[in-house]
């Protein structure tokens, strides 16, 4: 079943700025909201494909992506880095996009000061910042697709503490402020009344505790410096320049925050005898002027190995010949580039005398002396059409 289109499920346009996309999802998203639609499994479907609409087009990275390649540029399984509102839960919307709709993620609680049907303790820490990387990849490897093992330097949860910051059980005390709720409520007078807000304790920062005592390793940050090895699947097809994400990879969140995203950019290798346009690679073949006249049978090379053509009698300089499906996968489709080569005659700079007294005696021949055929009009001519 194809997927929808994210601006159609917005109902915003390809040229909606990031605050008209905001505001789109808000509206879908407190149409579908559980909290409004409570046991709608078709109201739920529809409030997580807002979400991961939003989660694409809300991000730069991934909305262009989106906009070049589809829904191919963001599907996990090509390597891009999208979730998916399938797999996305209510606790993956509500701790991404809380903001959209209040602290607690519930529309409902800054209008009505009722808490989430969803209960607990609002979400504590900061998310973890985004790390970047650079893939240098050769054609035979954007050819087949390939999956690289990187080590990455980022910051993790220290071992000391577990991510807490604290130096002992005994150092993390229940916050007094909100008493460790994580939030606190507020009551303020309105021309329509009394309405209660709720917002992130600002004394916990939403994690419901506080510490007496900080760790002696991370000096209460919770964090260290760490290595990690990722194995990154990147697909066939991709160019350069290209990014691709994996979520939850980068550094470590503060205080039990989500961990950040590790962006991979892709860097193309120059190769010996290829140049890449698109999904087509271009390759020089160049003929001695006895093989271009005579004809010949000449070997190119391929990005999966070798392959003989035919090069027929007469062949001229600037001639192309198509090897079919012999070049690059498009990274959205199934279909393939071709291999294009591009017939260069060689001219030898150092001849022997033999050689210049056998080309001399050619000269004088009507057969080489360069003039376009019967069908054929001379550059002046065309070009004096052209301006005429």
């Amino acid at each position: 079943m194809a997927k929808k289109d994210f601006y159609e499920i917005l109902g915003v346009s390809k040229t909606a700025d990031a605050d008209a996309i905001k505001k789109a999802y808000r509206k879908v998203a407190m149409q579908y909201h559980p909290d409004r639609n409570p046991g709608d499994k078709s109201s739920e479907e529809k409030f997580k494909e807002a979400a991961e609409a939003y989660e694409i087009l809300s991000d730069p990275d991934k909305k262009a992506r989106y906009d070049r390649y589809g829904h191919a540029g963001v599907d996990p399984n090509a390597g891009f880095g999208g979730h998916g509102g399938n797999g996305m839960t209510m606790d993956d919307i509500f701790s991404h996009f809380g903001d959209i709709f209040g602290d607690s993620g519930s529309p409902f609680e800054s209008f009505f000061g009722g808490r989430s049907s969803r209960g607990g303790r609002a979400q504590g820490g900061s998310k973890g910042s985004n790390l970047r990387i650079k893939v240098s990849m050769t054609l035979e490897e954007i050819a087949s697709g390939i999956t690289k093992k990187i080590k990455v330097k980022k910051q993790v949860n220290c071992k000391t503490c577990n991510g807490s910051g604290a130096k002992d059980a005994k150092s993390v005390k229940t916050c007094t402020t909100c008493n460790g709720q994580g939030y606190v409520r507020q009551v303020k007078n309105t021309f329509l009344g009394q309405m209660q807000t709720t917002t992130t304790c600002p004394t916990c920062n939403g994690t419901g505790q506080m510490i007496s005592a900080a760790c002696t390793s991370c000096r209460g940050s919770g964090m260290e410096v760490g290595e990690e090895t990722i194995d990154i699947q990147i697909p066939a097809g991709v160019e350069d320049g290209m990014q691709l994400s994996l979520r939850g990879k980068g550094n470590a969140g503060s205080k039990g925050g989500p961990a950040g995203d590790l962006l991979i950019s892709i860097e193309q290798k120059p190769h010996e005898y290829f140049s890449r346009e698109g999904n087509n690679i271009h390759y020089d073949l160049y003929l001695n002027f006895a093989d271009a006249a005579l004809g010949c049978q000449m070997e190119v090379p391929t990005l999966q190995s070798a392959a003989k053509i035919k090069v027929p009698a007469g062949t001229q300089a600037g001639k192309i010949f198509r090897l079919k499906d012999l070049g690059l996968p498009s990274v959205q489709s199934y279909e393939k580039g071709d291999e294009l080569i591009h017939v260069t005659i060689w001219t030898p700079k150092d001849l022997t005398s033999e050689e210049k007294a056998i080309l001399e005696k050619l000269r004088s021949h009507s057969n080489f002396k360069p003039h376009p055929g019967k069908d054929e009009k001379s550059f002046y001519e065309r070009m004096k059409e052209y301006f005429s």
